[in-house]
């Protein structure tokens, strides 16, 4: 088969030559139309079918000038066109002149202005040139370059000239796909907007009935809406209304995907025009249909249009009516699903459910369509820490939902609030004003101000659906000069007793006036107020202990009360008071050591944080005044007639774990001695509480608890009286009693010695006959009796090391306190079992010399239990058994004066000391309570 024969068009020069030469001409010149017209018409096809569709062709026809002389052709174009029947508003009023003044000459002919507005479409010719040349523009304008040099040489007027003059749908459909590329460039895209270009594309949405015109306006607008404000600009100037009459008017599938995508432009950082419009125009039922459309782009367009209308409270009322809030549900309950999206997806349909809680007909669909389920869900998940100060905000909505805060509590929101007052979540996103709660709108009305029973009966109407908007309803129906009714107060919570000093009281500085409807401007608004007013609600009910009087709720309150870097929020007080106060309260304290964690976080300065290792925080006075009041208040409830039955009844008849913890929180909470000392000590709840400390603790801070709770039992036996530190044998260093061993040492001894004693090692050791025998009956029958060892010089002693054998011998010959009982003793923090101290100790029992182990017990405890012991010496001595030693340790522990951190950590070497064997260390502890001394004459220990 032949090949084709070329022709002319085939050129690109050829081509250009014929577009030149038009530009330059006028399309309303002289020249005959049949050798004019059909050249001209060949090019601009040839150059729109071949050339600018052939690789690289765009960029070829922009570097030899073609753009030049289309856009020429095009302000030509403009100018022989029928003019409009009137400017549209925003529309350059010279903008023929200025387009013609770009040309070589103005084309004869009428004056645009002076056609009628009835004025025939352009002729063939003229429409068939335009259709072509902005055809090859729009497709140049595909292209970054293009559109950059469109821009330099004025094209953009031109363009917004032919829509104003030309109302062909091919015409229009072609101009405004051409703008709607230039407008992917900023800088053209502003420009287009100062051309006036909007109102004209707005003109077309309502004149144009062609759907690849509508697709291609549509598309224009939404690349014009490429900043907050150029979308607002779209808005006021009414762009969004006809959108969403459009897609009303239920469109094809292809035109349908262009509404959406434009709405989805327009709506973000959604202005008050925006959805004003959206709503007059009908759009939210459709749009919330299509929220279950079957492709996916039309899907998930429609959702976070959903979403971005919600930032407007005048809106949500009649988003909710029309199944807005089931939806968005729906759709972030899916993505937080197993195969759902990440974390990105999801905020904007947070944001969307967290605003719907601010109207009171929508926190109805939310609570009925398990929104709460879902907000608890989020409040859970660490991944979602950076929503949590949202959701709180947004559950504050429910403060007065009875049922709502049932459900709420149920699911496990106090703890999940107590643990927000101190966390590290950032604060909640600030809201526009346009943002508030639709249920109290502002009024706009500049004229006159409308009454608040309009007010009132306005929300209702739009949120029942009988009025899409604000607009449906005239304001001429308000009375004039109604004054606005006052804002409603605050409920008053219940008088709580004086909270201490002023610094506690002294609110810190609020952060927006207004932020939330139940919150007053004396009160602070910081990150923990949502969480705070939730949590005083909370413990407004007539019994609140269930939920509030917990470990995770108390530690997550006094977190925030310590640690808050300025005065903390005087709610937060408040709520402690009224637990305090609340005499169904008072067994939840007790179960759940609330008491004991309250006199160690606040008055001793020790946070569960802080245990067991030490660290430096020192209890402030306001703290320790704040936990004095909040214990007085218990102590004003258990001491009542009912208190006094309740702590009972958990004494005698409550469960092993309760019994023990009513035993530990009497010394905080009774004062008096005939309630205490029937508790304690008739009805054995010390010594329930000694036999505890040997079994698995309860609580992380048991051991804490209970070393406090004996030490204030101590203090209340014995108020007036310290417990009597042991007599101990002198032992001063600086001045030891004269060594009177001495004497028999050394190569030349003053005193010659008589008998010498052969230890295991071979060492001999000097020594005097008669003073051993007379030492100790042991010696007296080893010595003096009929054993062979008393006809002996040299008598073996087995068993027996040089450092243990040391102080045997310095005894025998009468050393008190010469400073050799010091010998075999190690320092601090070494062990003390399998030492030469214990060999010691063990010899002097062996050998009959009590005066030796008390001399040897006074050594250890001056050792380690002196001044430079520490509480892990505590248990080391324990170990000994030696039961002298194992009532110092009692008496170190629990002594007057003693920091609280070292106690504590005394006593649990003590308990891991005893291990199974209890007896000697309950004996020994209820000895120092008490305030007698073991095994000697005083009180009855039977208690």
């Amino acid at each position: 088969m032949a090949a084709a024969k070329p022709t002319l068009t085939d050129s690109l020069s050829f081509c250009l030559a014929q577009l030149t030469a038009a530009a330059g001409e006028g399309l309303g010149g002289g020249k005959d139309t049949a050798t004019n017209e059909t050249p001209l018409g060949r090019a601009l096809l040839a150059l729109r079918t071949r050339h600018v569709k052939a690789a690289g062709g765009i960029e070829r026809f922009r570097a030899r000038g073609g753009l030049r002389p289309l856009l020429a052709l095009l302000r030509r174009a403009a100018a022989a066109g029928p003019a409009p029947s009137q400017a549209g508003p925003g529309s350059a009023p010279s903008s023929v002149e200025s387009a013609t003044s770009a040309g070589s000459a103005p084309s004869p002919g009428p004056a645009p202005s002076a056609v009628a507005s009835s004025a025939p479409s352009p002729p063939a010719r003229l429409r068939k040139t335009l259709d072509l040349a902005l055809s090859i523009l729009a497709n140049c304008c595909t292209e970054g370059a293009c559109r950059a040099e469109v821009r330099r040489l004025g094209g953009i007027l031109p363009l917004v000239t032919i829509l104003q003059c030309v109302k062909t749908d091919s015409i229009q459909n072609r101009t405004a796909r051409a703008l709607g590329n230039l407008a992917m460039e900023p800088e053209s895209c502003g420009d287009i907007h100062s051309a006036g270009a909007v109102p004209l594309l707005v003109e077309s949405l309502t004149a144009c009935q062609d759907s690849q015109c509508l697709q291609s306006v549509v598309r224009a607008l939404r690349n014009l809406a490429d900043s907050p404000q150029h979308r607002l600009a779209l808005a006021q100037r009414g762009a969004v209304r006809p959108l969403a009459e459009l897609l009303a008017a239920a469109p094809d599938p292809a035109l349908t995907l262009a509404l959406v995508r434009a709405l989805l432009e327009l709506s973000r950082g959604c202005s008050r025009a925006c959805a004003e419009q959206l709503s007059l125009g009908g759009g939210l039922g459709p749009l919330v249909s299509l929220a279950s459309h079957p492709k996916k782009a039309v899907r998930e367009a429609t959702i976070l249009i959903l979403a971005n209308l919600c930032a407007q409270g005048l809106v949500r009322p009649a988003l909710g009516n029309a199944g807005g809030v089931e939806v968005l549900l729906g759709e972030l309950r899916r993505r937080r699903g197993p195969n759902g999206a990440g974390p990105a997806s999801q905020q904007p349909l947070v944001r969307a459910v967290c605003l719907l809680c601010r109207e009171a007909i929508n926190r109805a669909r939310l609570r009925d369509a398990g929104g709460l389920e879902l907000l608890m869900g989020l409040l859970r998940d660490p991944r979602a820490s950076d929503w949590h100060p949202r959701v709180v905000a947004a559950l504050v909505g429910f403060l007065y939902d009875t049922g709502a805060l049932g459900r709420l509590q149920a699911l496990g929101l106090v703890p999940l609030l107590a643990g927000q007052l101190c966390g590290d979540a950032g604060d909640e996103e600030e809201e526009g004003r346009e943002a508030a709660s639709w249920d109290f709108p502002e009024e706009r009305t500049p004229e006159r101000a409308e009454a608040g029973s309009f007010r009132s009966l306005r929300s209702w109407l739009i949120s029942e659906g009988y009025a899409a908007g604000p607009g449906d309803i005239s304001p001429d129906w308000s009375p004039e000069r109604c004054p606005p009714p006052p804002p409603p107060p605050e409920p008053a919570e219940p008088t709580s007793p004086t909270l201490g000093p002023t610094s506690l009281r002294t609110p810190r500085m609020p952060r927006t006036p207004g932020r939330s409807p139940a919150a007053t401007s004396e009160e602070p608004w910081g990150r923990e107020g949502p969480a705070l007013l939730l949590l005083s609600r909370f413990s407004q009910a007539p019994d609140p202990s269930g939920a509030l009087v917990t470990g995770p709720a108390l530690c997550g309150l006094l977190a925030y009360v310590t640690g808050s870097p300025g005065p903390p929020s005087p709610r937060a007080l408040r709520i402690l008071a009224r637990l305090t106060c609340n005499p169904a309260c008072l067994e939840a304290f007790v179960r759940s050591y609330g008491a004991a964690l309250l006199r160690a976080w606040l008055v001793l300065g020790v946070a569960p944080d802080d245990w067991p290792t030490l660290r430096a925080r020192p209890a402030r006075r306001q703290h320790r005044e704040l936990g004095e009041m909040l214990l007085q208040n218990l102590t004003v409830q258990a001491e009542s007639p009912f208190g006094v039955g309740a702590l009972t009844h958990l004494l005698l008849s409550g469960s092993p774990e309760d019994r023990v913890a009513c035993a530990l929180t009497l010394p905080f909470i009774c004062r008096k001695p005939s309630l205490w000392r029937r508790l304690l000590l008739d009805q054995g709840g010390l010594r329930l509480l000694l036999s505890a400390l040997t079994r698995p603790a309860p609580h992380p801070l048991f051991l804490f608890f209970a070393a406090d709770s004996l030490s204030c039992l101590q203090s209340l036996v014995s108020p007036t009286v310290t417990p009597a530190l042991p007599s101990p044998i002198p032992l001063d260093l600086d001045s030891p009693s004269p060594c009177l061993y001495e004497p028999l040492l050394g190569p030349a001894p003053i005193l010659a010695p008589d008998l010498h004693f052969l230890l295991d090692s071979g060492l001999r050791l000097p020594a005097q006959r008669a003073a051993s025998a007379t030492a100790s009956p042991f010696f007296r029958a080893l010595l003096a009796g009929s054993f062979a060892e008393a006809q002996m010089d040299l008598v073996p002693l087995r068993g027996l090391s040089p450092s243990a054998a040391w102080p045997i011998l310095h005894h025998l010959h009468g050393c008190r306190g010469c400073g050799a009982a010091l010998g075999p003793i190690p320092p601090p923090g070494q062990p003390l079992l399998g030492s030469e101290a214990e060999e010691a100790l063990e010899a002097a029992g062996r050998f009959l010399l009590p005066g030796l182990e008390e001399e040897l017990e006074e050594a250890v405890g001056h050792i380690h239990l002196g001044p430079h012991g520490g509480p892990e010496s505590v248990g080391e001595v324990f170990r000994l058994g030696r039961p002298r030693l194992v009532a110092h340790c009692a008496r170190w522990t629990l002594g007057p004066g003693q920091c609280p951190r070292k106690r504590a950590l005394a006593l649990v070497g003590l308990v891991e000391a005893a291990g199974e064997e209890a007896g000697p260390l309950t004996e020994a502890l209820l000895a120092v309570v008490m305030g007698v001394e073991m095994g000697g004459k005083g009180s009855s220990l039977d208690c």
